[in-house]
């Protein structure tokens, strides 16, 4: 399994909320959950950028790790 350097945000959200009405709606409720665990939302700062369209790697996997999906898991989304 190979693991690209970067993942559109929009292609995550559509994935980890695949019962939202709107992308937009999908990418406001990614934020509302990293929001509300400050931890996450250090860690994902200290590993990159958070103000473009994609995450790189790390982000990815710390995301991925906060709700508990293994990368098998996130590939089979």
């Amino acid at each position: 399994m190979i693991i690209r350097r970067t993942i559109l945000k929009q292609e995550l959200v559509k994935k980890l909320y695949p019962d939202s009405i709107s992308i937009k709606s999908a990418m406001q409720q990614l934020r509302n959950e990293i929001d509300i665990c400050p931890t996450l939302k250090e860690q994902i700062e200290l590993v990159g950028n958070t103000k473009r369209h994609y995450y790189n790697k790390q982000q990815l996997l710390l995301i991925l790790e906060h709700f508990c999906i293994t990368l098998d898991e996130f590939e089979q989304l």
